[in-house]
C-alpha cells in the first residue's frame, strides 16, 4: 500500500498540502509503536538506569552528576531536532530508494540505528565522562527520529483528527517510561547491560512497522527552497513578531516542560531521602516505591491522553483543557510542597497523570495549527522541540541547588509557580480557540 501511495502522479504535492482525510487505525498504531520505543529508550535512562549508574560511579556526587548528564543531553537535544527537521523538510524524490522515496522515513532510520549503537555502548560506561558523552550522542540521534515522527501528523493528520491521533502518539512518553521500568528494574533486576541492551533493540524493532509499511510523501525537486546560509540559520529561530501564535506556543511548552523536569528528575532521591520508603516498606527499595508511582501515573496518562484528545476534537477547542492540565500539574507539585509523604506522593503521581495527559495530547494539536509554513514543519516543530529539551538543562539548573540549599519544599513550590504561568500563558494565542 506504501509503494503504491507513493507512485501515484499527483502524490508529490501532498507533501506540502493540507491533510483532509482521516488517517486509519493501522497508521495511527504504527506511530504509537515507534514513538513508544523511542520513549522508552530516552525516558527509562534519564528516570531510572542513569540514577543508578551515576550512584555507582558517584555516590557522592550523583546529584551534580545526574544534572549535568541531562543538561548536556538536554543541549544536543536542542541542537539536533531543529537541524535534522530542517534536512527531512528539504530531502527530495529519493527515486530508486523505494519506500525511502519520502522525506522523513529515511531519516527516522537513520537516527534509530545510530541511538541504539550509543545505547549499547552506555551500558559499558565506567566514569561521568563517558556517560555524559554518550548521553549526549544519544539525544541528538533520538531527537532526530523524533523530528521526522513528530512532523507525521501535520503531514497526514487532519486538523479535525490531530487531538485524538497526538493522544495516542503522546501516550507513550508515560507508558515507555513505565514499561521500560518494569523490564529493567523488575524482570532484569536492574543489570545496566541488559537493561540498555534491551532498550536499544527495542527502539530499533518498534520503529519498523511505522518505517516500511505506511506512506511517505516525496517532495518533488521543483517544490524545494532554495539552499541559503541564512535560511540554515533560521532552523532555530521564528521571530515571535511575525509569528505571535508560534512565539506564545513555544513560552507555554517551555514553561509546561519547565515544569515537569523540575518536578521529576528527583523523585527517586525524594522517596529514598525524604519520604523513607526503605524503611516504610521493609525489603523494598525506593526504585520500587518509584515505579508504583510510575504506573499510577501511566494509567491516568493513557486515560487522559485519549479521552482529553477526543473531547478536544469533537468540540474544535484547545486552549482550555491546556490549562486545566496545567493547573493539575501544579496542584501535584502543592501536594509534595507540604507534605513529604508516601499518600502524599501517590495523589502528586494521581493529579500529575491527569494533567499531563491530558496536555501532550491537547497542546501538541495546537501547536500544529500555529506552524507558520508547510515546507518547514519538520523544522518548526525543531524549534518547539527546544521547548521541550532545553527546559530538562534548565531544570537541573534550577532543581539541584533548590534541593540542595533549600530543600524539597523550595522545588516543588517552584515547580507549581512554573505550571501556573505555563497553564495562563496559552490563551494569549488567538487562532485557536
Amino acid at each position: 500500500m506504501a509503494d503504491q501511495a507513493i507512485s501515484r502522479p499527483d502524490v508529490q504535492s501532498l507533501a506540502l498540502a493540507e491533510p483532509t482525510q482521516h488517517v486509519p487505525v493501522r497508521w495511527i498504531i504504527t506511530l504509537t509503536l515507534a514513538s513508544l520505543g523511542m520513549w522508552m529508550a530516552n525516558q527509562t535512562p534519564s528516570q531510572v538506569l542513569l540514577a543508578l549508574q551515576l550512584q555507582d560511579i558517584t555516590p557522592r556526587h550523583k546529584i551534580a552528576a545526574l544534572g549535568v548528564v541531562t543538561a548536556v543531553n538536554a543541549v544536543s537535544s536542542a541542537l539536533a531536532t531543529p537541524l535534522v527537521g530542517a534536512l527531512s523538510d528539504r530531502t527530495v524524490h529519493g527515486g530508486r530508494l523505494g519506500r525511502f522515496s519520502g522525506r522523513r522515513h529515511r531519516w527516522t532510520l537513520i537516527m534509530v540505528l545510530l541511538a541504539a549503537v550509543c545505547l549499547g555502548l552506555l551500558a559499558k560506561a565506567g566514569t561521568v565522562l563517558a556517560v555524559a558523552v554518550l548521553w549526549f550522542l544519544f539525544g541528538a540521534f533520538q531527537n532526530g527520529q523524533f523530528a521526522s515522527l513528530s512532523a507525521a501528523i501535520p503531514d497526514h493528520v487532519p486538523v479535525r483528527q490531530r487531538a485524538t491521533v497526538s493522544g495516542w502518539v503522546g501516550m507513550p512518553i508515560a507508558l515507555g517510561l513505565v514499561l521500560g521500568t518494569v523490564l529493567t528494574v523488575d524482570v532484569l533486576n536492574q543489570d545496566l547491560l541488559t537493561g540498555y541492551i534491551a532498550l536499544a533493540v527495542l527502539m530499533v524493532l518498534l520503529a519498523l512497522p511505522f518505517v516500511l509499511f505506511t506512506s511517505d510523501y516525496p517532495l518533488a525537486r521543483e517544490h524545494r527552497e532554495p539552499f541559503s546560509w541564512r535560511r540554515l540559520g533560521s532552523a532555530y529561530w521564528i521571530n515571535p513578531r511575525d509569528y505571535p501564535d508560534f512565539g506564545w506556543a513555544w513560552l507555554t511548552r517551555f514553561l509546561s516542560t519547565l515544569a515537569i523536569a523540575m518536578g521529576t528528575l528527583y523523585l527517586l532521591y525524594f522517596l529514598r531521602d525524604k519520604v523513607h520508603y526503605a524503611r516504610l516498606f521493609p525489603g523494598h527499595t525506593a526504585a520500587d516505591g518509584l515505579l508504583i508511582l510510575i504506573v499510577i501515573y501511566t494509567v491516568c496518562v493513557v486515560v487522559t491522553s485519549i479521552v482529553g484528545g477526543i473531547i478536544s476534537d469533537r468540540r474544535g477547542r484547545r486552549k482550555m483543557l491546556v490549562t486545566l492540565s496545567g493547573l493539575l500539574m501544579a496542584a501535584a507539585a502543592l501536594l509534595l510542597t507540604f507534605w513529604e509523604t508516601w499518600p502524599a506522593a501517590m495523589l502528586a503521581a494521581l493529579l500529575f497523570g491527569m494533567g499531563y495527559g491530558c496536555y501532550i495530547a491537547v497542546d501538541q494539536a495546537l501547536i500544529t495549527q500555529v506552524l507558520p509554513k508547510a515546507h518547514d514543519r519538520a523544522k518548526d516543530l525543531g524549534i518547539i522541540n527546544i521547548a521541550i529539551v532545553c527546559p530538562f538543562a534548565i531544570g537541573a539548573g534550577i532543581a539541584a541547588p533548590l534541593v540542595s540549599l533549600a530543600g524539597y519544599p523550595a522545588l516543588f513550590g517552584a515547580t507549581a509557580v512554573v505550571a501556573i504561568a505555563g497553564a495562563i500563558g496559552v490563551w494569549r494565542i488567538k487562532s485557536v480557540r
